[in-house]
């Protein structure tokens, strides 16, 4: 059944008066939405520096550390790379080194240095994992809230058509756009949240995974050059 008027194109709205005219319910659920996506981006734009850096230095770094025949000339090459994950983890096991052989003079509790290590890579875990909980809160709560501006929004419209006495799509249009606005941002803050929540938990298990295999390598070096 045809509409009894033309409804305007999609193009044709103004989204900006919509939000400064909003009643304070929708508009409120506007600012959190907005606040949630504003949040959520700086996460991401930081997440993804960090995570490049983090790469880029583990590469270096491994590369230098591989080349080392000796445990002191790979901590002189770590000084060099301390935004990579790796360093963080070579440090934890280099003090322990250092103080087992500082006072017997050889490695003789390796346990111990693989202790120290498995704290390394805990701790670099729970840096890299930091604010990660923001971006799957978003994810998971933002949809939800805009669906709650929207419900308010429809029962804003339908009571305004009450009090109207006529059953006009025009006197209930703007409400509903209003309300179905609430959605559209829900939807906007939640979908770049979750996408770079499972990309950036990929990458930190790639990390931790060559956290672990770095702590290998950091043992035999170990081994071979303090070894009894």
């Amino acid at each position: 059944m045809p509409f009894p008027f033309p409804l305007p194109p999609l193009a044709q709205v103004n989204f900006w008066e919509l939000v400064l005219h909003a009643n304070p319910v929708p508009m409120a659920v506007l600012v959190i939405l907005l606040l949630f996506s504003l949040a959520s981006w700086a996460i991401i734009f930081s997440k993804w520096t960090a995570f490049r850096q983090a790469r880029l230095g583990n590469s270096q770094f491994l590369g230098a550390f591989r080349k080392a025949d000796q445990m002191q000339a790979a901590a002189a090459a770590s000084a060099r790379f301390r935004q990579a994950p790796v360093v963080a983890v070579f440090d934890f096991g280099y003090e322990e080194v250092e103080r087992q052989v500082r006072t017997r003079g050889s490695l003789p509790n390796k346990m111990a240095v693989e202790r120290a290590l498995q704290l390394g890579v805990s701790e670099e875990l729970a840096k890299l994992e930091r604010n990660m909980n923001w971006l799957a809160t978003t994810a998971s709560v933002t949809p939800f809230i805009g669906l709650f501006g929207t419900v308010w929004g429809i029962m804003d419209a339908f009571s305004a058509l009450g009090l109207a006495g006529s059953a006009s799509l025009r006197a209930v249009a703007p409400g509903i756009t209003e309300a179905l606005l609430t959605t559209a941002l829900g939807l906007g803050a939640a979908i770049p949240a979750a996408i770079f929540y499972n990309h950036f938990g990929h990458i930190i298990r790639e990390l931790g995974a060559r956290m672990e295999d770095f702590s290998l390598e950091f043992l035999n070096l170990a081994e071979r050059s303090f070894g009894e």
